[in-house]
C-alpha cells in the first residue's frame, strides 16, 4: 500500500526573517498560520518565560467552550507536552487568561501559577486600559480579515489596544492573521500597505516609515500543493470557493454591464472614493433601460471642486457627500434608488467589491 502523503503546514520562517515589527499572514482557511503562532507564543513562554495577548474582535470568541478550545490542536498534538518536558499535558481557561495544566492520578487538575496568553477583543478595549501587561512579548491578532461588518473607527481602536498591552516597550512582537475573505480591507489603507492587491500566492512584502523604524512584513501564503483532505467537499464548479480550497481572494460574482452604450446615453457622471480606490460611477438611459454602470477610474476626478463625489474622508467642499445611504438632496435620494433598486452594474467583480465594502460602510454609518 502506498505511504500517504504527508500535508505540509504554514511556517513562520520566512516572515520571521524580515525581523519586520509587524508581521501581517493572509492565506486560505486551515493553512496553519494560527498553529504556527500559537506554538510560537507558547515556546516563548516555556523557554523564557514570555507571555501572549490573543486578539479576536469580539468578546463572544472566548465565552464558554470557545475560549478552552483556542489550544486544542496543540495539546492533541503533544506540543505542550514536548515543550515542558512532560511537566505540563494541557491548557486551562478561566477569565480571559490560559494556564498550563496537568492532571493527577484522581482526576484532580493543577495549573501553573501564571497565564501564558491573555485574550482581548478590539470591541471591548477600553475595559483594560487600566492594567499593566509587561509580561506579554507576543502578539497575535487572529482574524482580523472579515467579510461582514468592521467596527466603527476599528483601526484606532485597535491601535488604542495594542497601547495598552504593549506601553512603553520596544520588544514586542505583531501577528495579524487573516483568511482571504476580504481583498478590500481598512486595514490596508490605514497601515499603508499599498500593494497587497497586486500580491500573488507566495510574496512577502515589507514596508517602511520614513525614518522610524517601524516596518510591517506582508506574506500572500502560497497554496498547499497537495491540498485538503476536506477539499472533495468544496469542489463545484464555483469560483467563491476557491478561498477555501486555493486561498485565493473571496469575491462575489457581480452582474456586468448589459449594454455596450455610448457617451450620449450617460445623463450623469459622479465618484465614489474609497480605500484608495477611484470609481466612476455613470448614470445611463439605454433605450427603455435605465441603471448605473461603475468602473474604474485611472487619474484625478477632472472637476473635485463640482463633481459630485462620495467619499468616507471629510471634506467641507459642497459637492462632496460622506453616506450614499444617507441623501440630502433630490440627486442624492435618486442616485441611492438605484441602489436600492438593484440597478447597479460593474466593469469586473472587483469593482464589486470595492462598492460593496463602501456600502457596509455607509450602513455602518448610518445607524
Amino acid at each position: 500500500m502506498a505511504k500517504a502523503k504527508k500535508r505540509t503546514y504554514y511556517s513562520l520562517d520566512r516572515i520571521l526573517s524580515r525581523k519586520a515589527t509587524y508581521n501581517m499572514i493572509i492565506g486560505e482557511r486551515s493553512n496553519g498560520k494560527t498553529y504556527a503562532c500559537l506554538k510560537l507564543g507558547l515556546t516563548r513562554y516555556v523557554e523564557a518565560g514570555e507571555q501572549m495577548a490573543l486578539i479576536r474582535r469580539w468578546d463572544t470568541d472566548y465565552k464558554g467552550k470557545n475560549g478552552q478550545s483556542m489550544f486544542d490542536s496543540l495539546e492533541r498534538n503533544g506540543v505542550i507536552q514536548e515543550l515542558t518536558g512532560g511537566e505540563w499535558t494541557g491548557v486551562y481557561y478561566w477569565s480571559g487568561r490560559w494556564y498550563l495544566c496537568r492532571y493527577d492520578e484522581n482526576g484532580k487538575r493543577e495549573r501553573d501559577d501564571v497565564p501564558f496568553c491573555y485574550a482581548f477583543a478590539v470591541s471591548t478595549g477600553e475595559h483594560d486600559k487600566s492594567t499593566s501587561y509587561p509580561g506579554i512579548k507576543t502578539v497575535v491578532f487572529d482574524e482580523f480579515l472579515t467579510r461582514t461588518q468592521y467596527l466603527p473607527n476599528e483601526f484606532v481602536l485597535y491601535m488604542n489596544l495594542l497601547s495598552t498591552i504593549i506601553r512603553d516597550r520596544a520588544d514586542v512582537k505583531i501577528f495579524m492573521l487573516g483568511n482571504t475573505v476580504n481583498k478590500f480591507c481598512p486595514y490596508f489603507g490605514e497601515m499603508g500597505l499599498t500593494h497587497i492587491w497586486k500580491m500573488k500566492q507566495g510574496d512577502i512584502d515589507v514596508y517602511r516609515y520614513g525614518e522610524s523604524k517601524l516596518t510591517v512584513a506582508v506574506e500572500y501564503c502560497k497554496a498547499n500543493k497537495e491540498g485538503k483532505p476536506s477539499d472533495v467537499y468544496f469542489a463545484f464548479d464555483n469560483p467563491k470557493l476557491a478561498m477555501i480550497t486555493g486561498g485565493e481572494w473571496e469575491i462575489d460574482i457581480y452582474p456586468h454591464s448589459p449594454y455596450k452604450y455610448r457617451p450620449k446615453d450617460v445623463l450623469f457622471t459622479y465618484w465614489i472614493q474609497f480605500d484608495r480606490h477611484l470609481l466612476q460611477c455613470e448614470v445611463i438611459q439605454y433605450e427603455d433601460a435605465y441603471y448605473t454602470y461603475i468602473h474604474r477610474k485611472t487619474g484625478d476626478i477632472k472637476h473635485p471642486e463640482r463633481d459630485l463625489v462620495f467619499s468616507p474622508e471629510w471634506s467641507p467642499l459642497p459637492n462632496w457627500r460622506r453616506n450614499l445611504l444617507r441623501p440630502t438632496d433630490d440627486i442624492g435620494k435618486k442616485i441611492m434608488l438605484h441602489y436600492k433598486q438593484d440597478k447597479i452594474f460593474y466593469q469586473d467583480n472587483e469593482i464589486g467589491e470595492i462598492v460593496r465594502n463602501y456600502m457596509i460602510w455607509c450602513g455602518k454609518e448610518a445607524r
